[in-house]
């Protein structure tokens, strides 16, 4: 048999390895902004809330009054792209491990003809 000549499949599994590595990072950022954009949401819906509480609107009304707040929908908004980020950052990441494993999986294959 001849010799193994994938060394064309490791560089391309070393590079799919750095950006593995790169994606995680920016899963740590994107889940970063994340907590943050919830927080700032939450505690704004909260202090709306409180105000509609006060001025004794009445209890089944308020959720919808305090979401349409033009501030707390963006506040929503902004949370709610935050997260689609951070979805997409998990899906490259299980996207990346997949094609990983494919190129491992030809890698044994080559060399288990090569012996």
């Amino acid at each position: 048999m001849g010799t193994y000549s994938g060394q064309g499949d490791y560089a391309e599994l070393m590079e799919l390895v750095d950006t593995l590595q790169d994606t995680v990072q920016h899963l740590r950022e994107s889940g970063t902004q994340l907590a943050y954009r919830e927080m700032d949401y939450r505690k704004a819906l909260r202090l709306r809330i409180l105000d509609e509480r006060n001025n004794k609107t009445p209890v089944t009304i308020i959720s919808d009054i305090c979401r349409g707040d033009p501030h707390i929908a963006e506040l929503k908004r902004a949370r709610d792209c935050a997260e689609a980020i951070y979805k997409a950052d998990l899906e490259s990441i299980n996207a990346i491990k997949t094609v990983i494993r494919v190129i491992e999986n030809q890698i044994d294959r080559e060399w288990s003809t090569t012996k």
